[in-house]
């Protein structure tokens, strides 16, 4: 965890000359106080204080530990805690810590390297307290007993420098120095010869000074037992012995046997071995067979913890003599550590739009191996969209190859497996959980391309229709649709303020109650923008189809009802059965089976003279005229539409039955004919250019309209509006005349008693579009959008449509 607050990115740097050529370099004493200072380390790497707190100045050691600190606010590098060199370093003669100076932003580093000042701070030590000496009185002046040097884990000067015995006597002095082999040494010599007689034994201190200021010393206690004849010493076969052992030996295992001679006999020929470990190490994982001299592991060793053991080893005769020698076990490494991966930053979530090149982690690797067993190599298991990349020494950056995708894959999880060159290798893997944060980089998407809903006329006011739906595939509030109307922009699609959708859910209302008779359909436009930033929407079409209720009744358009007297149909008493009276002419603004008409004879001064055509609206005769008919005749006929229930609508008609007509006809001259004839042509003349005129005009009008309005007209067929044409029909109705110009034919012919009253095809001129209410009072001109016409709206079953088909259904033959 230090490592990874300390390391945060190193981008790279092979590639960049971010690195200073030389290190900068400082010394400074062990056991200096926290907090004391080292070097102006900003100065000297030629960097102020703001850049460091810009560029996010830190410091990174190899090994993740940190001794010294760096402050940012001052440029300063002081200790950051107790520096132990003894501990850190050995009795190495040089302690150098080096470490980073890293800058981001660019990314840049120093190479700085302190020099750790040996203090005075321990003072020699003997390994024995307390040696004893069994020395033959025999023995002559300068005669040497070894003893075991001092250690002092200081170096250079501060450690040990001299030797001397206290109290002071004139048998013994110490010698002490170096042999050729560079091996220090350390002497009792005898300066006189003993006498057992005179004094048995003797005790004095060896001590053991150092050269430090002020110097440091250390003590042993030397004991001389003074014994008679044992005149020979112990003679090892070897002044320092080798081995090697693996470091994954078992316990008990041999590690090399030592061997003493001592030419005495008997008792001062026996020899004993006594192991022993330098000063500083505890803890033997050695032992030693007093008697074979066989040197036996008492654990297995650690190649990473100490990878040289010296062991001293003494061999005492029965006499007290001994003899020392020094054994030294190397220890040699096997592949039993596995790879470290270390990460110093990870980055995660990580959005979706990330550049191909980014880096997601920075990791360091290492083996405490050493040799072929701690050569490192990485690899990563998915290289589609990710890869790994040397950056500097043993670090590691995982980057981005491709570009993301959250919506395809959401999370990766990517395994880095690091092996050394062991055999058999050792792996360690390590498992990024790299999770992909979503991007507004979708749009809405409806489910339908186009929705279609249903709604009766006189439907109550925010009736509900149908509802919307929009998907988002991306998350949270960038996947949260709301929905609005469109405003269409240009005049073909005005937007309706007949329908609302709800921005939450997508319902659709209508409302107010519309008019099937004004408006047949509409469409919106619904669009369902997310909350992302930028907002991202899709548009969806939304036609909504209104459905025809019963709500109109007939309108009788022949013969005119209230606005004048009715007229009376004239028929001669000569007429047969089925001799056509008159024709009933309505229609019904509704359309479909609401629209179909069936005409019943509701009443009549002689029900059994006449009869009606269900479908048609025929008057006829039922049978021949008589005498006793009355010469007036009134009817009502019923007009029902097929709705459910049906509306209805009467229509009262008048027929004068003449016994006389005939005869009068037949007395007038050929010339009388001629010139009623004439007369009647004239008027038809004139009504028909009036009717033409009027015609033409409406054209125009037409026209004129179509170019001024050209966008709004290029949708095809004509809708007219079942308002429009209804109340022009009860206008003309009131009136007492047909609504549209009809042309009339009467034949009167001299040798028939019978007339002939035939209607013809009407002239209907084009009338003008009608269009869909926005909001307007029934007055007001309404607007209907452009919406094309199906083959069932122009079919003569939809109400308010009159095509010429069904008028020529109305003419009479």
């Amino acid at each position: 965890m230090a490592l990874a607050r300390q390391v945060l990115c190193v981008c790279a740097l092979l590639g960049l000359p971010l690195a200073r050529a030389e290190p900068i370099r400082y010394s400074v004493a062990e056991e200096a106080e926290s907090g004391s200072l080292v070097g102006e380390l900003a100065e000297d790497a030629g960097l102020t204080p703001a850049q460091l707190s810009a560029r996010r100045a830190r410091l990174v050691s190899e090994d993740g530990r940190q001794h010294f600190r760096f402050e940012p606010a001052s440029g300063r590098l002081v200790v950051a805690g107790r520096l132990d060199r003894e501990q850190l370093c050995a009795q190495s003669d040089t302690c150098m810590l080096p470490f980073e100076l890293l800058l981001s932003n660019p990314l840049q580093f120093f190479r700085v390297e302190v020099d750790l000042e040996d203090i005075n701070d321990h003072s020699p030590i003997f390994r024995e307290d307390r040696v004893t000496f069994r020395i033959p009185e025999t023995s002559v002046p300068g005669s040497r007993f070894p003893l075991e040097v001092a250690r002092d884990l200081d170096i250079g000067s501060n450690t040990v420098q001299a030797y001397s015995i206290a109290p002071e006597n004139e048998y013994f002095s110490v010698s002490y120095g170096t042999r050729n082999t560079g091996k220090k040494y350390l002497e009792l010599v005898m300066e006189k010869p003993l006498d057992r007689e005179e004094q048995a034994e003797m005790i004095f201190s060896v001590i053991a000074v150092d050269g430090g200021s002020p110097p440091r010393s250390g003590t042993t206690e030397v004991k001389i037992v003074i014994l008679d004849v044992n005149d020979n010493v112990p003679i090892f076969t070897q002044e320092v012995y080798q081995g090697h052992v693996l470091e994954n030996m078992p316990k008990g295992s041999v590690v090399l046997t030592v061997l003493a001679k001592d030419p005495d006999a008997g008792v001062n020929g026996d020899l004993s071995y006594q192991l022993n470990e330098v000063v500083g190490q505890s803890d033997s994982a050695f032992v030693i067979d007093p008697v074979t001299g066989e040197i036996k592991l008492t654990k297995p060793l650690d190649f990473e913890a100490a990878q040289m053991h010296e062991l001293i080893v003494r061999a005492t005769d029965g006499g007290g003599l001994s003899a020392i020698c020094k054994v030294l076990v190397e220890v040699m490494d096997v592949n039993d550590n596995a790879p470290e991966l270390v990460v110093s930053s990870f980055s995660s979530p990580l959005p979706e739009n990330t550049v191909p090149g980014t880096v997601v982690a920075l990791f360091t690797v290492r083996d405490r191996d050493s040799g072929a067993n701690g050569k490192i190599s990485c690899a990563l298991q998915d290289q589609l969209f990710f890869s790994l990349r040397p950056a500097y020494k043993n670090y590691y950056e995982l980057v981005t190859v491709s570009t993301l995708d959250r919506e395809e894959t959401p999370q990766y999880i990517l395994s880095v497996t690091a092996a050394d060159a062991g055999s058999p290798p050792l792996t360690t893997t390590h498992t990024f959980t790299v999770d992909i944060s979503d991007v507004n980089d979708n749009a809405p998407v409806f489910n339908q391309t186009s929705y279609t809903m249903y709604v009766h006329e006189n439907n109550v006011p925010t009736v509900f229709v149908g509802a919307v739906s929009a998907a988002d595939a991306d998350v949270g509030l960038n996947a949260k649709a709301t929905y609005s109307l469109a405003a269409e922009q240009g005049p073909e699609r005005p937007w309706c303020s007949c329908m609302s959708v709800n921005s939450e859910n997508g319902h659709v209302f209508v409302l107010r109650p519309l008019d099937y008779e004004h408006l047949r359909q509409t469409e919106v436009t619904v669009s369902a923008s997310d909350a992302g930033s930028p907002p991202l929407r899709a548009n969806v079409t939304v036609r909504l189809v209104v459905l025809d209720e019963n709500d109109n009744a007939p309108l009788v358009l022949y013969p005119a009802q209230e606005s004048s007297p009715a007229s009376s149909e004239l028929v001669p008493v000569s007429a047969e059965a089925g001799y056509l009276v008159s024709k009933v002419v309505a229609v019904d603004a509704d359309s479909g089976q609401n629209s179909w008409l069936s005409y019943h004879l509701l009443r009549a001064s002689d029900p059994g003279l006449f009869s009606v055509g269900l479908q048609s609206g025929e008057v006829r005769l039922r049978r021949p005229v008589t005498e006793r008919d009355s010469v007036k005749q009134k009817l009502v006929v019923l007009v029902r539409d097929n709705g459910k229930p049906p509306l209805s609508a009467t229509a009262a008609l008048s027929a004068l039955l003449l016994k006389d007509f005939s005869d009068v006809r037949l007395s007038h001259s050929s010339l009388a004919s001629e010139d009623q004839a004439a007369s009647l042509t004239t008027y038809l003349i004139i009504a028909l250019v009036f009717v033409s005129l009027l015609f033409l005009i409406s054209t125009a009008v037409l026209v004129a309209r179509k170019v001024c309005g050209r966008k709004e007209l290029k949708a095809g067929p004509v809708l007219y509006a079942a308002d429009t044409l209804q109340n022009g029909l009860a206008d003309a109705a009131a009136a007492g005349s047909l609504p549209r110009a009809y042309c009339y034919e009467i034949s009167l012919t001299t040798g028939s008693g019978n007339s002939e009253f035939r209607f013809l095809k009407p002239i209907l001129p084009s009338l003008p579009p009608q269009h869909c209410a926005v909001g307007q009072g029934p007055d007001e001109e309404q607007d209907f959008p452009g919406v094309p016409v199906s083959s069932e709206d122009m079919a003569p079953d939809n109400a308010g449509t009159l095509s010429a088909g069904q008028f020529n259904a109305l003419s009479f033959d």
